[in-house]
């Protein structure tokens, strides 16, 4: 069994940045890929970034590229979603998530593990 938690999440102004981190505790870390997800108040739950397991390649969304991060430090068993050129739009409780098996990266149910969720939101 794997426990994911998020933090670093909160409020800040259009342009700030925010870093997310998921720390997973358990079976080992490396042996997983991890996406990042956000649900939006209304609105479905999208993949916003992926990362390979040993980091060699990730993926983006078309809304984020350019301006959010994904990376991870298998030591540690961590990873990170660095946000920058944050948008009102990017307001929504975002998730970590880890899976062994391939495919989409937005198929959610490909997904093994889920953190708890935390909350970005973006102000004018």
């Amino acid at each position: 069994q794997v426990q994911l938690v998020e933090s670093g999440g909160g409020s800040v102004q259009a342009g700030g940045s925010l870093r997310l981190s998921c720390a997973a505790s358990g079976r080992t870390f490396s042996s997983y890929g991890m996406g990042w997800f956000r649900q939006a108040p209304g609105k479905e739950r999208e993949i916003v970034a992926y990362i390979y397991r040993s980091g060699s390649s990730t993926y983006y969304a078309d809304s984020v590229k350019g301006r959010f991060t994904v990376s991870r430090e298998n030591a540690k068993n961590t990873g990170y979603l660095q946000m920058n050129s944050l948008r009102p739009e990017d307001t929504a409780v975002y998730y970590c998530a880890i899976r062994s098996a391939g495919g989409r990266y937005s198929n959610q149910e490909s997904y093994d593990y889920w953190g708890q969720g935390i909350q970005v939101t973006v102000s004018l």
